[in-house]
């Protein structure tokens, strides 16, 4: 769907042949609602779109005359991380990183190769300390999960930690002259990597976190709600009638992009 959004003629490739069928159907039906939705990405209609991509059972037709080979693009997260071999000639990375631009991603080059890739070594990084904060009692996981979403995270869904570092002085030098001696002191406190233990787990698991909640904004202020997604909710949706029912969270975040876009 991704690089058919592109203009780009796309080939599956399965040795299930049903496999296939299903495949194509799917992205079928998921161009059909993204077109209604006005979510559709590329200015080609869904039918041009479609008619990009076909499906190959034999691996050497399927690859025969490509220019590029992935798994799996996501196709709502714009990131990409070019990972190069240290034999990858740097002809290609440039191509590969054009390409996705020229698709609506993001790329970032990743200087040499790292276990877990940049996202995820981030990624754990929280979910380490966050684990820590609630395995020593300092806080509870729904008041953890606060602290992104209603804080860190609204941060961080504009800019990164080192433009922060920055905006936050007269510059990074400035702000590593202010506050370096700070954060190391902090930084001395985290402990060692959790272990994930089962008790742990389970005081997770039973805390009101599990009734997720929805939280859908948009830009009237008199338009802000919250409601958990395991019950019918509404959300405001521009494809029909000013208020749509939906009964869970696919639903309603299909909703919200339909508001979006």
């Amino acid at each position: 769907m991704l690089f058919a959004s592109g203009g780009f003629q796309v080939k599956l490739y399965d040795i299930e042949q049903q496999q296939i069928r299903n495949a194509l159907e799917n992205i079928r039906k998921e161009m059909k609602l993204l077109e209604q939705a006005g979510a559709l990405k590329g200015s080609l209609s869904a039918e041009e779109q479609l008619s990009l991509i076909s499906g190959c059972p034999n691996i050497q037709e399927a690859v025969e005359g490509a220019m590029h080979i992935q798994v799996n693009p996501p196709y709502y997260i714009p990131l990409v991380e070019l990972v190069p071999h240290p034999e990858t000639a740097p002809a290609t990375v440039d191509r590969t990183h054009a390409l996705m631009k020229k698709i609506g991603q993001c790329p970032m080059r990743v200087q040499k190769e790292v276990a877990g890739f940049v996202l995820n070594r981030l990624q754990y990084a929280i979910i380490s300390e966050a684990w820590r904060l609630v395995e020593e009692g300092i806080v509870s996981p729904s008041d953890l999960d606060l602290v992104m979403s209603e804080g860190l995270g609204m941060r961080y869904a504009f800019i990164g930690p080192l433009e922060t570092m920055h905006l936050n002085a007269e510059g990074m030098l400035s702000y590593c002259d202010r506050y370096s001696e700070g954060m190391k002191h902090v930084l001395k406190t985290f402990g060692p990597i959790p272990e994930f233990s089962r008790a742990t787990a389970e005081k997770v698991n039973q805390d009101p976190i599990q009734e997720l909640t929805l939280h859908v904004i948009v830009p009237s202020p008199s338009l802000f709600w919250s409601v958990p997604i395991s019950q019918p909710c509404l959300a405001w949706s521009r494809r029909d009638t000013p208020w749509t029912g939906c009964t869970g969270v696919g639903e309603a975040l299909l909703c919200v992009v339909q508001w979006l876009f």
